[in-house]
């Protein structure tokens, strides 16, 4: 099984980084995914989800305000101003969840907040 290095990255730190199967990333454009041996290049990411799934088929949720993603046949960084993992194992969910609501909020009112708000509510009702 091919795999492909993941970082997020923000300016406190390291938020992610580990080999995944595959990865979602809220594009300026649209949400696209990206697996291993992926082509090279340069997206703007707007406030969303990035939807990973790891080595072991765990599924994990990263909630980002905006940024940019660099790709290359085997590693995707990802530099954004504010990210909070999501893990659906983490026994303080609900507090992950209201620090990715906190961070959707800060953002400027748009749509793809909007959108990434209504997502996260519906996560928390379904725990």
């Amino acid at each position: 099984m091919e795999l492909m290095k993941l970082e997020v990255v923000t300016p406190m730190g390291v938020i992610y980084d580990d080999d995944v199967k595959q990865v979602t990333f809220p594009g300026a454009e649209g949400e696209f995914g990206v697996l291993p041996q992926h082509t090279s290049l340069v997206s703007l990411l707007q406030t969303g989800l990035i939807e990973i799934e790891e080595a072991d088929s765990t599924k994990i949720s990263v909630a980002i305000d905006s940024g940019y993603v660099k790709i290359n046949e085997n590693k995707a960084v990802c530099l954004v101003e504010g990210a909070v993992a999501l893990d659906s194992s983490d026994a303080n969910i609900a507090k992950a969840i209201e620090k990715a609501q906190a961070l959707v909020k800060s953002v400027e009112n748009s749509n793809a907040a909007i959108a990434t708000a209504s997502k996260l509510s519906s996560m928390k009702k379904s725990i």
